[in-house]
């Protein structure tokens, strides 16, 4: 087989993280038992997200949250998955936390973190700390890279990522309306590289889970308010020939600008736009 299986999941999350790492445990299970090679899961997963099922940082046991990261980092390499978690990470008071991807290795490692870097109005005057860097790594010689929620709206960002050779994007969220999926496929068609959707049950009458294609399709989607979907990467795909092998090499000399600067022409009928 050829490319890279991944798992994504489509959780209930709840205000307990107790109840949430149970919950990311068993998902992990169904999905190495699909012989994912990674799983990922939506924003605010473990502990909850702010907003909806955080109204107060008080309320969140840390503690807990570290255990139940730690189980899921033991897990990730018994079960030899990489997983990509969804979670607040907390900051010395007085700071507030950030609101994170955690980059968990198929040996159990904490890897990286994904800070959110563009968050909302209300997320960044009440509730979190803002991150400043993209985050990439590697499975398997596919590249992923990590973003979150209304960080859709700020294209630069996708860009970016096409630039750091992405193959693949984990789109974590919970949004709030449904042009998010729109907007997530044409990123996909534009930048020319799979988007990974991971959103939680309470959205599901949004839009679905799921993975979308270089050319913008679903090729794989969550069934139902809550499930996993297992969808596989492959870049040797013929059906992905001309967005892979074609159009972002293209795209990516067109935004350089010396293929149309070098044939610029000094004509008096090109300056003069009023000229018929």
């Amino acid at each position: 087989m050829t490319g890279i299986r991944i798992g994504i999941a489509q959780p209930e999350i709840s205000a307990d993280a107790r109840v949430n790492g149970k919950t990311v445990r068993a998902a992990m299970r169904k999905a190495a038992a699909a012989r994912a090679r990674l799983v990922q899961f939506p924003e605010g997963m473990l502990t909850g997200y702010a907003k909806e099922q955080v109204a107060d940082w008080s309320q969140v046991d840390w503690p807990v949250v570290r255990t139940e990261l730690e189980r899921i980092q033991k897990l990730a390499a018994e079960l030899r998955i990489w997983v990509v978690l969804g979670s607040a990470h907390p900051l010395t008071p007085p700071h507030r936390p950030h609101n994170s991807l955690y980059v968990i290795s198929d040996a159990g490692e904490l890897v990286d973190r994904y800070d959110k870097r563009f968050c909302s109005h209300t997320e960044i005057t009440h509730f979190y700390t803002p991150g400043f860097d993209p985050v990439v790594f590697d499975v398997d010689g596919y590249r992923f890279g990590t973003a979150i929620c209304v960080e859709i709206n700020f294209p630069h960002l996708f860009t970016q990522y096409e630039q750091l050779g992405v193959e693949c994007l984990l789109l974590s969220a919970y949004p709030v309306d449904p042009i998010f999926e729109l907007k997530a496929r044409a990123y996909a068609a534009i930048n020319c590289y799979w988007v990974a959707m991971s959103l939680p049950a309470q959205t599901a009458d949004l839009m679905p889970s799921g993975l979308i294609t270089p050319t913008g399709t679903y090729t794989s989607q969550v069934t139902g308010p809550a499930g996993l979907t297992i969808a596989t990467i492959d870049r040797e795909d013929p059906t992905f020939t001309v967005p892979l092998t074609q159009a972002r090499p293209w795209r990516a000399t067109a935004r350089k600008g010396t293929i149309y600067r070098t044939r610029a022409v000094q004509d008096p009928r090109s300056r003069d736009h009023t000229t018929v």
